[in-house]
Parts: C-alpha cells; sequence; structure tokens
C-alpha cells in the first residue's frame, strides 16, 4: 500500500492515540492521581505496547480506508484489531519478561478507551466532513420533503449532508407501513406518499423531493399531479446509477421532466445477441444527425462495432455528430458521410466502400402537415425512393441486415407522410428474397422530444407566457422515449428473419391537452395564467394513431415489447412498377401524386379537399 501523506497522518493519529490510551488507562486507574512508580512502569510498558498495537492496526488494514467514508465495516475491523492487540500484551510482556507492574484493570480499559477515540474519530470526522448540521449553520437553505425512503432516499441523505446544494430535509414519505414513524439517518418517515400535500403544509415546505427510482411511472405521474395540483415544486434526483459513478451529485437535482412521468419500465435487451451483430461489425446509419438517428448510432457505439459510418444529408446535424461522439466514444472508429439517400451512385460507393454488415435505415421526411400540403412529391421520392436506393444497395454489397425506421402513421394513413412510409415498408417486404440481406421494418409512434414534436414547441410556447396551441381537445398520441424507441429497434433488427415488419408496444396513449396541461404545471406556471388554445385539425391529422391496419393481425415475439404485424405483401411486379413511377423526372402536382398514392397504398384514405 502507497504511503501517501493523509496515510502517514493516520497512522501517526493512531500511534498518538494508543500511546494517550495506556497512559490515560493507568490514569483512571488512580482515579487521575498516579503514583511515580506507576507512572515509571506506564512508560516502561508504552514502548512495548504502542509498537504491538501499530503493527497489530496495519494488518487489519485500518489504513486502506477513507474516514469519509467510515461506517461499520470499518468500526468492526476496529474492534477486530483492538481485541487482538488486548488479548496480546500481557503475553508479549510476559515473553519478554517485562519487570514494570501492570494492572488487571488497565488492560481492560485501554482497549475501550481505544475504541472509544479511534471509532469515534473517524465518525466524527465523517460527520464533520458530511455537515451534519447543515440545517443549523445554513438557515438560508430550504426545506424539502423526500418521497420514498429506500437506497435512493438513503443515498440522497448522504449527499445532501456532504453537499447540501440549498436544501435539508425535514421529513420521508413511504407507503411501506413497516419504515412509517422510524427514523432514516435521524430523518422521520411521517407516512405515506398520498399525504405530502398535508405534510407539505404542516411543516411549510414548498420543495418536493422524488426519490423513487423503483416505483412504476403511474406512481410517480399521480405523486407529481398532487403535488403540482397544490402548488408544491417538484424535484426528482439524478438517477442513482449516476450518483454512485460520480457522474453527477446531488447539487444536479432538477425539477420532473415528461421522461421521469411518461416512461415506462427500461428494457431488458438481448445483449450477448446484439454483442454478435453489432460488435467487430461495420454499421451504417442513414439519417445519423436526426433524433432517432442519433440515439441509435449512440446505441450502437456502446457495442463497439468496428466502424460506425454516418450517412446524413444536413451538414449541420452531421457536423454537432462528429463533435460529439469523440467524447462520448473516445475508442469509436467512425466515418462522418454527407450524402442524398436518392443519390444511387454515391449510396453504392459508400456501401462499396466500408461494406457494412448492418444498415439501419432511418432517414425520413416525417412533418405531416409540411409534407402534405405543396411537397407530397419530394416526401413520397425521399421517403419510398430514397428507402428503394438504400435498400437496393444493401443488397448489391452484401448487407447481412438491413433494418427500415417506420411509423404507427404508416396505418390506415390519412396523410402522404404515413403513405409514403407504408410504401416504404412494402418496398422492404418486397425486397426480401430467400438467401440474402434480411430486410426488416419497425414501427412506433411519437418520442419525446424529437424534432419537430409537440414537446419543444410547448416549452418554448410557455416560457413565452402562452398560448400553448393544441389542435383538438381530443386529439391523442401514443409517446415514448428516444433512447426506449431505439433499443426496441435494435432488439427487433437482431429478432428479425427478414420480411417482418414489428410493432412496439407504445404502451397506454396520452391525450395532447392533458400533456400540454402537465407541463404547464410541472414548469411551476400558474395554468390560469397560461391557457391552452386549439386551433383545429391540421392538414392530413388524425385525432387518434394506430399501430396496426385493420386488415392485419400480430404475432408474439420473445420480447414483451415487440410484435410482429402480419401485413398485407406487393405482388408480384410491384417493386419495378412502383420505382418507374417514383423515378420519372416528372414533378407532379399535389392532387396528382394524391390519386396515384392510392392506387400503390389501398389502405390510403385522403382527407376530402
Amino acid at each position: 500500500m502507497t504511503l501517501n501523506p493523509r496515510i502517514v497522518i493516520i497512522i501517526l493519529h493512531d500511534i498518538l492515540v494508543a500511546a494517550l490510551a495506556w497512559l490515560g488507562a493507568y490514569g483512571l486507574r488512580f482515579n487521575l492521581a498516579l503514583p511515580l512508580e506507576y507512572r515509571d512502569d506506564a512508560l516502561a510498558t508504552l514502548i512495548w505496547v504502542v509498537p504491538l498495537q501499530a503493527l497489530v492496526f496495519w494488518r487489519f488494514g485500518l489504513y486502506r480506508g477513507i474516514w469519509r467514508f467510515a461506517s461499520l465495516p470499518d468500526l468492526k475491523r476496529i474492534v477486530m484489531a483492538v481485541g487482538l492487540a488486548a488479548v496480546m500484551i500481557p503475553g508479549v510482556l510476559i515473553l519478554f519478561r517485562v519487570s514494570a507492574v501492570v494492572p488487571r484493570s488497565v488492560l481492560i480499559l485501554d482497549p475501550l478507551l481505544l475504541l472509544m477515540v479511534m471509532g469515534g474519530s473517524r465518525l466524527a470526522y465523517r460527520a464533520w466532513k458530511e455537515h451534519r448540521l447543515a440545517s443549523v449553520l445554513r438557515p438560508n437553505s430550504r426545506p424539502v420533503l423526500v418521497a420514498g425512503a429506500g437506497s435512493a432516499a438513503d443515498f440522497l441523505l448522504r449527499e445532501l449532508a456532504r453537499n447540501p446544494a440549498g436544501f435539508h430535509v425535514v421529513g420521508l414519505l413511504d407507503d411501506n407501513r413497516d419504515k412509517q414513524k422510524r427514523l432514516v439517518q435521524g430523518i422521520p418517515v411521517l407516512g405515506a406518499l398520498d399525504s405530502v400535500v398535508l405534510h407539505a403544509r404542516k411543516m411549510e415546505v414548498t420543495d418536493i423531493v422524488l426519490a423513487l427510482p423503483s416505483a412504476a411511472h403511474e406512481v410517480r405521474r399521480q405523486l407529481t399531479h398532487r403535488c403540482t395540483e397544490a402548488g408544491l415544486n417538484v424535484l426528482t434526483i439524478p438517477s442513482l446509477e449516476d450518483l454512485v459513478a460520480g457522474r453527477v451529485t446531488v447539487s444536479s437535482l432538477r425539477r420532473v421532466e415528461l421522461d421521469d412521468l411518461l416512461g415506462r419500465d427500461p428494457v431488458e435487451l438481448d445483449d450477448s445477441g446484439l454483442h454478435k451483430l453489432l460488435s467487430g461489425q461495420v454499421v451504417m446509419v442513414t439519417g445519423a444527425g436526426g433524433s432517432i438517428g442519433s440515439e441509435l448510432c449512440r446505441q450502437i457505439a456502446r457495442f463497439s462495432p468496428a466502424k460506425l459510418v454516418l450517412f446524413e444529408q444536413s451538414e449541420y446535424a452531421l457536423y454537432a455528430m462528429e463533435q460529439a461522439l469523440p467524447q462520448q466514444f473516445p475508442a469509436l472508429v467512425f466515418e462522418p458521410v454527407i450524402g442524398d439517400v436518392k443519390n444511387a451512385a454515391w449510396v453504392n460507393r459508400v456501401m462499396a466502400e466500408h461494406q457494412p454488415a448492418v444498415v439501419f435505415h432511418a432517414a425520413a421526411y416525417k412533418h405531416v402537415p409540411l409534407m402534405e400540403n405543396g411537397n407530397a412529391w419530394e416526401a413520397l421520392k425521399n421517403n419510398v425512393l430514397g428507402t428503394q436506393v438504400v435498400a437496393e444497395a444493401a443488397r448489391q454489397q452484401g448487407v447481412r441486415k438491413f433494418v427500415m425506421i417506420s411509423t404507427d402513421k404508416a396505418v390506415n394513413p390519412t396523410n402522404v407522410m404515413g403513405a409514403s412510409k407504408r410504401l416504404a415498408e412494402m418496398v422492404c417486404q418486397a425486397m426480401q428474397q430467400p438467401g440474402r440481406t434480411r430486410f426488416v421494418s419497425v414501427r412506433f409512434g411519437n418520442v419525446l422530444g424529437s424534432s419537430g414534436s409537440v414537446i419543444p414547441k410547448f416549452q418554448k410556447q410557455i416560457e413565452a407566457g402562452g398560448p400553448v396551441t393544441v389542435t383538438h381537445p381530443d386529439i391523442t398520441r401514443y409517446f415514448m422515449s428516444i433512447p426506449e424507441a431505439c433499443q426496441l429497434v435494435l432488439q427487433a433488427g437482431l429478432m428479425g428473419e427478414g420480411g417482418e415488419i414489428f410493432v412496439l408496444d407504445m404502451g397506454e396513449p396520452v391525450k395532447i391537452a392533458e400533456l400540454a396541461q402537465l407541463m404547464i404545471r410541472l414548469s411551476g406556471s400558474d395554468p390560469e395564467r397560461i391557457r391552452i388554445a386549439y386551433t383545429g385539425l391540421r392538414p392530413g391529422e388524425k385525432l387518434y394513431e394506430e399501430l396496426l391496419a385493420d386488415d392485419e393481425s400480430t404475432l408474439p415475439t420473445p420480447h414483451p415489447k415487440l410484435r410482429i404485424a402480419r401485413a398485407r405483401t406487393p405482388d408480384a411486379g410491384w417493386q419495378e412498377a412502383c420505382q418507374a413511377w417514383l423515378a420519372q423526372h416528372e414533378i407532379c402536382d399535389e392532387a396528382t401524386v394524391k390519386r396515384q398514392l392510392k392506387t400503390w397504398v389501398a389502405e390510403y384514405q385522403p382527407e376530402a379537399p
């Protein structure tokens, strides 16, 4: 063990304590009136006792621990070391025929004094470092109630003691009856979670901290709703994993966000299977700078591919990824490539050069109203012809697996964007041939915080003081987090055998109006001041999204959050005819596009003009 200055100081501290404890034991034996002859005996034996105790302390590893984190295991080692030394001291004195007189009471008092001083000094140091008296020493700190009395709350209390961050905890709440009316690090567990408003008013608290990492999202959602309705400020801790790893501190306490409330249980991935699919392989992602594409790149990077090819049309988005990836994954080998998925020559050249084993196709135009009016033909060419180009290049270059990102709007589409993604699914189905590249499509709904979603829009409107614009009081959408969606895309890519359309379990749909109200409350704004304005459905927009068409059925998979849609497959010769239609140089007007699109996607039901 390296003797750094701190360890040397601790060793010297224990040697001094051992000497004082031995002399103190003599002093207590004679009521602090130590006769001269016994004083000489005490000093004579000191040169035998202290080195022996120091050696025992060293052998028991008392100098491997950190005083700031002194705990029961450290105290146990001290007890064992002191006990062994107490047993050895009489034997050593007899063995070496030390003539000094050692009263029996000294042999008992010495270890007791050692335990008190050695253990007490360590615990006192820890208490000092953790600022146990923070609430007294810092009268300006804000009192908070903590929802939860488990391991996360325990860790939170320890972190707040070390780094108060302007808060001090006055009580805990937990639904476990065994914990109620008891203490956690001296803080009382006042009652159940549903009594939060009562206890907050009783203790004049305005801040509630959620320390419930393992609780169901519905519990957190209801608790947050109850608190915000009462005007309480709701905060949450960083993940326990981040706290333990030291990536963040409790000073990172933040407001509850939508991801905390609308998220679901963690996705269980087949890590061993994904390592076989991705580790040591060249992987290509199109649309790599978008919301889904960029997260896919980060998820793939975790599995250490041989190389990650980032194909992206937006120069700025690709630049942002080029800057961010080396910071998050220093060992990752990646190749940023600017390009348009409709450029067959360039896509073929990129794939021929890098020879990817797996391709994730996330490049698409996805904004429904924008693609509906005036941009319908370009939406079709990008979403369908682009998929055709990338898929054909993948087949020619021997790519093992091709995964296309689809959407719930492809089901019974009422808009051009949804119809274009249904056509892209059919392209992948038509491309599938035995023993060749395996083509897989994955459908899911809206993701929280993606570019163009309602979440960033609502946030800006709330910051501006409102109103928050919602198209219709009854409009509903499915939501999941971007990381969860991408994890399930990887899992579907692993499971796909070719030709399937996987459907993600999106949970329960959310009313957009209720989502807006929740965001207003979470922002701390007055719901009476920021109103919700209804603007009417936009072109191509449906009140409700579906994940499966009426004439489709699903099959379960081994993964609980993935099912397979048994969708209509295209007829023979369909692919060549569709490709010829999209490859024509003539620019079709919007009415013609929608009329012809109906012949290609039978379930497409455009709105009446």
